[in-house]
């Protein structure tokens, strides 16, 4: 089951498949697909699983087991990485927060998120190379970006699972997050985002023409809120 919560600006996407330890499968992702359309128009969106033992933990092989022509494998990983293109290319702030372990495909749905925060206890590694396979949600590709050409090969092509530590140490996660607080923490967060100019931010940072970054900013600058913010800093000062 996919369950979505919207509260306030703030968007909440939950794998919340224990009996598989969130693994995705082909009905998921159609939930996924219905879970995004109601999220459209979010200040910010995150992703996490239900439970404390696995975020995602892949695709789910005892459902996806049917799957054995090229054509099949082929259809089913266009229809999730379109999924993952979706959050890469949502418009306002995306987090994945890491509740369990993040393998194979599993990473990969965490790396099409903007921001990556982690419990402690949480492991992660793109070790689809166990079953003799390799990613196939735009996982690679979003890695390269993250943590260079050199060390992404290295872990896609060992398997190397890395624990949350190790993983932040790389830039894979963004901010390891004590367990016993991550709760909260990621929702402090996330909140955070969403009442935040952080959707303009985020757009300026994918690359917008000059005029339309400063155009942006000047309508921050004339708000309300930008001045309600500001006389309090400044009476702070006096």
């Amino acid at each position: 089951m996919v369950d979505l919560e919207v509260d306030d600006g703030l968007a909440i996407i939950t794998i919340d498949r224990p009996h598989a330890r969130n693994a995705i499968s082909l009905e998921t992702m159609d939930q996924l697909d219905k879970a995004l359309d109601g999220a459209e128009g979010a200040a910010a969106l995150v992703l996490t699983g239900g439970g404390d033992r696995a975020f995602v933990s892949g695709g789910d092989l005892k459902e996806l087991a049917a799957l054995r022509t090229e054509e099949q494998a082929s259809a089913m990983a266009f229809r999730m990485r379109s999924i993952c293109d979706r959050i890469a290319g949502f418009p306002a702030p995306t987090v994945a927060a890491l509740n369990g372990h993040a393998l194979g495909g599993g990473a990969e749905f965490a790396v099409a998120a903007d921001i990556r925060i982690a419990a402690d206890d949480i492991k992660i590694g793109f070790n689809q190379v166990a079953l003799a396979i390799m990613p196939a949600w735009g996982g690679a590709e979003r890695l390269v970006e993250l943590v260079g050409y050199g060390r992404a090969l290295l872990l896609a092509g060992s398997g190397r699972i890395l624990t949350a530590a190790e993983a932040e140490r790389i830039g894979l996660i963004d901010q390891v997050i004590l367990r016993a607080s991550f709760a909260e923490q990621w929702r402090l967060l996330a909140r955070s985002l969403a009442t935040t100019p952080a959707g303009q931010v985020k757009r300026v940072m994918r690359g917008v023409p000059t005029t339309e970054a400063v155009a942006a900013f000047a309508r921050l600058w004339a708000s309300d809120e930008h001045w309600a913010a500001a006389d309090k800093v400044m009476k702070k000062a006096t």
